[in-house]
């Protein structure tokens, strides 16, 4: 089996509607998505002879994603008050908001079905929240 990875990283706030502690708050992190796809064989013909897949196009499709959501504010939907989230995008704040909580293991889970849906053989996807905070999601093998 093959593995070929990549990572990307976005800036981006969020906070946990209902969590007991500091991220129940607005903060920021630095996140970085690591991806890892997997294959039993290589190109054997083409441009991408040799390859699981090109890199360049496995990094612009992850490069994509994070883009998305650099330098905004993600939230869970229903996680501020309507009139709050109306007032912060009358300010010009970007907004995301995503039908669950804004943790690392959501966002692994996330990145993972949005690569799958690419056409990518995704083995495995790692979003660190901090250097030394990460969470990983790997699919079943059925």
């Amino acid at each position: 089996m093959y593995i070929l990875s990549t990572k990307a990283d976005f800036d981006s706030a969020h906070f946990l509607k209902d969590y007991e502690g500091k991220c129940a708050n607005i903060h920021g992190h630095r996140w970085t998505v690591s991806i890892d796809v997997k294959g039993k064989k290589l190109t054997e013909t083409g441009s991408t002879r040799g390859m699981i897949v090109d890199f360049s196009e496995l990094k612009k499709s992850l490069r994509k994603l994070t883009k998305a959501l650099d330098h905004s504010l993600i939230m869970e939907e229903g996680a501020l008050k309507k009139n709050t989230e109306e007032a912060l995008s009358d300010e010009g704040f970007r907004i995301i908001k995503f039908p669950f909580r804004p943790t690392a293991e959501n966002f692994a889970k996330y990145f993972y079905d949005k690569m799958t849906e690419a056409g990518y053989n995704v083995a495995k996807v790692s979003v660190y929240e901090t250097p030394n905070n990460v969470a990983s999601f790997i699919p079943d093998e059925d």
